[in-house]
């Protein structure tokens, strides 16, 4: 009997939250971490999941001067919900285990982007438990690795590649500085622009 996605997703993330006991962190510690809400994403996104923070932890606030600009950033919250796509749901549990663990880090003070905490919090569960948690995950080896096909669908106009790693992205619009402006998630390879529909 199949499973109801949002049974299966509780289910994984219990499995998940007992893992990361075993290894020394606890993430049911509300004083450290704060709350934790796991849900599936309303919307139909292209991204595997997202990590909303509320009620910052005033004493973790940081002010960054960009030319006369300051930016007002938190490192610490009490409130996170976590939002898993739904078409993630149709692979393997290793994969959607991948992306809750992802978004779990995110709930870690200091760890709500990707830089020197995250990195270390990824490879430290990734060595102890034998996940593969990246910045970014890559959605056609995920659906080959749960023996589904992924459809292309005819909404995007236009295909753009990684020359470094190969990585293909679909996007409706097209701006040329995106190839000048911007680089590959995964490699920081160029983007080059080999497909028009």
């Amino acid at each position: 009997m199949k499973q109801e996605p949002q049974t299966k997703l509780d289910y994984l993330y219990k499995q998940c939250l007992q893992e990361l006991q075993t290894i020394g962190i606890n993430m049911e510690d509300k004083k450290t971490i704060g709350t934790i809400q796991i849900t599936l994403s309303k919307r139909n996104n292209k991204r595997y999941g997202c990590c909303k923070q509320e009620k910052p932890d005033q004493h973790f606030k940081v002010i960054q001067k960009i030319g006369r600009r300051k930016i007002i950033k938190y490192e610490k919250f009490y409130q996170h919900t976590i939002e898993i796509s739904k078409w993630l749901m149709e692979l393997d549990d290793s994969i959607i285990k991948n992306t809750i663990m992802h978004e779990l880090i995110h709930c870690i003070p200091f760890c709500n982007n990707h830089q020197k905490e995250f990195k270390k919090y990824a490879a430290y569960i990734n060595q102890k438990l034998g996940y593969d948690i990246q910045r970014v995950g890559n959605k056609k080896e995920d659906y080959e690795k749960s023996g589904k096909t992924i459809e292309e669908k005819e909404e995007y106009r236009y295909k753009i590649v990684c020359q470094k790693c190969g990585q293909e992205i679909y996007r409706k619009r097209f701006n040329t500085n995106l190839l000048y402006r911007y680089y590959c998630a995964r490699c920081k390879g160029k983007l080059k622009l080999v497909e028009k529909r």
